[in-house]
């Protein structure tokens, strides 16, 4: 008999599926290849009492994952809210945020900006003055202190009745984000690692997550790079906001937004409309898709 579940830790081959009871089960996939990421709707069947087989992965409703020019890396299906955890100490990438909402925006999937370690008032300014073209965007922030366990609860409105999945750069604080969510989440981590055999440190696979208000939230390991190679350069156009009402404007219909004469989305930059480090990953990310394509291209 198949059964229902949802894969709440994913980690290599290894899956540990939710079932309709509450029980979970370790699961591995039919075959050598997997494309399996957690949040997944799964169809398994029973080996033995102790872990069963992945059958077939139902339709998801959403998918956000990373390529570069040799694979794909999954990061979590079925969300419905991508949560970039970012902080005040240690610096981060304003680059990786585009790219990540870029890739949640390609999806139809809502973003929200997290500003962890707001109690380090000394490095607050320079924190605010890089998010500052995603507030001009209408990016909503949420800025907290996930040390202070009271002040992570101020994520909880926001995640009520979504699919959250947590991203960002390693250091950013989103395991103690989640610990402090979720209290019992060290127990079941280390519950979860041994189910899977892997590492029993938070980041090292994702992990889902249940919380009242009939939502849930996945943490998944730090990221260094975000590559959108799979995204085509309409699709990258797509994911930049502020470009979308000027598509169409430019002069050449096959305007690349480079060096062409009577670019609108150039001209907008020159007028301080859109940020120059928005279009500065704009450019590195249409140059990346061009190359796929061509890598593509000399393949087939």
């Amino acid at each position: 008999m198949k059964l229902e579940g949802t894969v709440i830790a994913a980690h290599g081959r290894h899956y540990l599926v939710e079932l309709p009871d509450g029980g979970a089960l370790p699961c591995f996939p039919r075959g050598k290849k997997s494309r399996l990421a957690c949040g997944d709707q799964v169809l398994i069947v029973r080996d033995n009492a102790t872990q069963g087989v992945i059958d077939a992965v139902l339709p998801r409703r959403a998918l956000l994952y990373r390529s570069n020019a040799f694979r794909q890396k999954l990061i979590a299906a079925n969300v419905s809210l991508v949560i970039i955890v970012v902080a005040v100490e240690p610096s981060f990438s304003e680059e990786l945020v585009t790219r990540c909402l870029v890739a949640a925006e390609s999806q139809d999937i809502g973003a929200l900006i997290v500003l962890n370690k707001c109690d380090l008032a000394d490095r607050l300014a320079s924190a605010e003055a890089a998010l500052a073209p995603f507030s001009r965007l209408g990016c909503p922030i949420l800025r907290l202190s996930a040390r202070d366990n009271a002040g992570a609860d101020a994520l909880r409105p926001p995640l009520a009745g979504q699919s959250g999945v947590l991203v960002g750069q390693s250091g950013m604080g989103k395991s103690t984000l989640i610990n402090a969510l979720i209290p019992e989440a060290k127990a079941r981590t280390r519950e979860i690692s041994q189910a899977l055999d892997s590492g029993k440190h938070t980041t090292t696979h994702a992990t889902l997550y249940r919380l009242p208000e009939n939502a849930s939230i996945i943490d998944s390991p730090g990221l260094q790079e975000f590559g959108l190679h799979h995204l085509s350069l309409p699709e990258l156009e797509h994911g930049f906001r502020e470009f979308r009402p000027l598509r169409g404007s430019c002069r050449f219909r096959d305007c690349r937004h480079d060096r062409e004469p009577g670019c609108a989305i150039r001209a907008a930059v020159d007028a301080g409309d859109i940020a120059p480090s928005r279009y500065a990953a704009f450019r590195a990310l249409s140059g990346e898709a061009r190359d796929a394509s061509a890598r593509r291209r000399i393949s087939s």
